[in-house]
């Protein structure tokens, strides 16, 4: 059965190094799909892989922000009053985080 309308079959040949360094990359770049791969390689010639891990990290640190921000306003509703210590390491914490985000864009405007 043919999938996504796919109607011609290339059939070839690689060595056991090429095949083992077609492998190697596929998992640099996180592909399983060999098919895919060797399609979009044959096609466009290269595959962009982010890493994505920084993002990961600044989604993790803002969900403790948020965190942290629901407690104070849980606490301020309770008792009347906040911390300005706690207003303070939040808007630090905040402040690293942009400057985080503003680094990682970045690196993103930077990729060819």
């Amino acid at each position: 059965m043919k999938k996504e309308g796919r109607s011609v079959q290339f059939h070839f040949y690689v060595s056991e190094q090429e095949a083992a360094a077609i492998q190697e990359r596929m998992e640099q770049i996180g592909v399983a799909n060999l098919s895919a791969y060797l399609r979009k390689m044959a096609v466009d010639g290269y595959i962009i892989h982010l890493d994505m891990s920084e993002v990961q990290e600044l989604v993790r640190l803002l969900r403790i922000c948020s965190n942290n921000l629901n407690q104070y306003a849980r606490r301020a509703n309770e008792t009347g009053s906040i911390y300005a210590a706690d207003v303070e390491d939040l808007r630090g914490r905040l402040d690293g985080l942009w400057d985080g985000m503003e680094k990682l864009l970045r690196g993103f405007a930077n990729i060819p």
